[in-house]
């Protein structure tokens, strides 16, 4: 199928074809659907916090098959959906109400209604997978009908086997992502479908923007109208979508949704596992990327912290060779990484195996924010220690984000735990090594000296957890 010519772009709109010529690709789909009079799907925060932008994305579950997800319309750039299939909400009710819409006014689960279509189109999705619960709509904010007749809703629909229109639509549904070239006089867009392609385009473009799931950069297309001259997506490209798992390892591709690692890999890693639960909305796990995360070098990545205390190793590729990196190398200063011009993540890799002598690992995260999935952190922090057959720690690592120019490990108090006894004593000892280990500014989350306590009140929390469990 072919998804977009050098000045037209094609994709399906509630079942229509649609062609747009000369429109910006860096316009977001929200931007779009309001300027096109498609206003059922609203605006709320504009950055993926309130869900009141929520549409429906023919797309593939972490298993590979066929699905609808609900994704943040606000976020996501227009040259993104080149042949891809969106629902929004005129489009689900086909001469009478969707099951969800019927069930939302049985219950009586819309109140202002501003945000209800969110809500519609995040329980629509979910209701072509038989389960809709409170995961379904935890991305969704409502502020005047409350969540019980909205969770009501939710139960009257969970565990349906649909068959309509829509379901014959996922069978019918192309998910193979071609490869895009899209520009008007401006602007370009290319989604290649093919590493080599994605390192040739970088070549010709070194200027070029990456962007595989755009959580990040549409903050800055929604918030700040930037539009940016020549985006590379690397979405489409297929060595980058894959899962490798081995008895002693895990190997993610840089452009695996955040969605798909979660299921997939659900119980490997313990700490990756908690904190992906906390890492946003449903809606921008769908989308976000294990590559876009770290390759955004924010200090406050929810992830780096996780992969910092699990000895993750970065795979980084250009036109003439490979080559592995460990990720505590990576970053270089704020917003700077190890990325020469020309190079592309190609993959991000955990070992399974714990220290020689070691007979226990204890590993968890924790990020504290002013809300729980949907924001910022203001610290976070991810532990490992591995312990011998006496208690003693032959292995610690201590990940950090928010206190430091880049995502960062106390590699000094690290050391100082190596050979102690894994006691309350010896937390103790070094708890006033952490709050002196960072120095992290003070803003309007959180004083320097609030996060210097977390630091260290964090490691005694993990202790005392893992202690609790043990």
């Amino acid at each position: 199928m072919i998804q977009a010519a050098e000045n037209r772009l094609f994709f399906t709109l509630n079942g229509d074809r649609i062609s747009l010529k000369n429109v910006s690709p860096s316009m977001t789909l929200l931007q779009y659907l309001q300027q096109s009079r498609r206003t059922g799907t609203k605006e709320g925060c504009g950055d993926g916090d309130c869900g009141a932008c929520t549409v429906a994305i023919v797309s593939r579950d972490p298993a590979g098959n066929p699905t609808y997800q609900a994704v943040n319309s606000c976020l996501i750039p227009l040259g993104a959906i080149a042949g891809r299939e969106i629902v929004t909400v005129e489009g689900i009710a086909n001469g009478k109400l969707h099951p969800v819409q019927a069930a939302m006014v049985e219950t009586g689960g819309s109140q202002c209604g501003y945000c209800t279509p969110g809500f519609i189109m995040s329980m629509f999705a979910d209701y072509y997978t038989g389960k809709v619960d409170d995961y379904t709509v935890e991305g969704n904010l409502c502020r005047c009908t409350g969540y019980v007749p909205i969770r009501r809703a939710a139960q009257l629909v969970t565990g349906a086997e649909p068959s309509d229109h829509f379901s014959e639509r996922l069978k019918q549904a192309e998910l193979d992502l071609t490869s895009v070239t899209y520009s008007n006089q401006e602007q370009q867009f290319h989604r290649p479908s093919q590493l080599s392609e994605a390192l040739e385009l970088l070549q010709q473009h070194p200027e070029a923007i990456l962007v595989a799931g755009a959580t990040d950069l549409g903050l800055e297309m929604s918030h700040h109208r930037q539009t940016f001259p020549i985006l590379i997506s690397l979405e489409g490209v297929a060595e980058l979508r894959q899962i490798e798992h081995t008895s002693d390892r895990v190997t993610i591709g840089a452009a695996v949704p955040l969605h798909t690692i979660e299921t997939n890999l659900h119980g490997v890693f313990p700490n990756l596992d908690e904190m992906l639960h906390w890492f946003a909305a449903k809606q921008v796990r769908n989308r976000a990327t294990i590559g876009g995360n770290i390759g955004t070098a924010s200090p406050i990545g929810d992830l780096p912290p996780v992969l910092l205390s699990l000895d993750a190793e970065v795979t980084i590729a250009n036109p003439n060779e490979t080559r592995t990196i460990p990720l505590i190398d990576f970053f270089k200063g704020y917003r700077q990484t190890d990325l020469n011009p020309g190079e592309i993540i190609i993959s991000v890799t955990i070992s399974k195996t714990i220290t020689e002598g070691a007979v226990k690992r204890l590993s968890q995260s924790y990020k504290i924010g002013k809300r729980g999935t949907d924001d910022i952190s203001i610290v976070a922090a991810a532990f490992v220690i591995d312990l011998d057959a006496n208690h003693n720690i032959v292995h610690a690592r201590l990940g950090y984000g928010g206190v430091a120019a880049t995502p960062v490990r106390a590699i000094a108090v690290e050391n100082a735990l190596i050979g102690q006894p894994w006691t309350i004593e010896t937390i103790q000892q070094v708890k006033p090594l952490l709050r002196e280990a960072f120095t992290p500014l003070t803003d309007l989350r959180g004083s320097a000296d609030y996060r210097k306590r977390l630091v260290a009140n964090l490691f005694e929390k993990f202790f005392a957890e893992m202690e609790g469990e043990s």
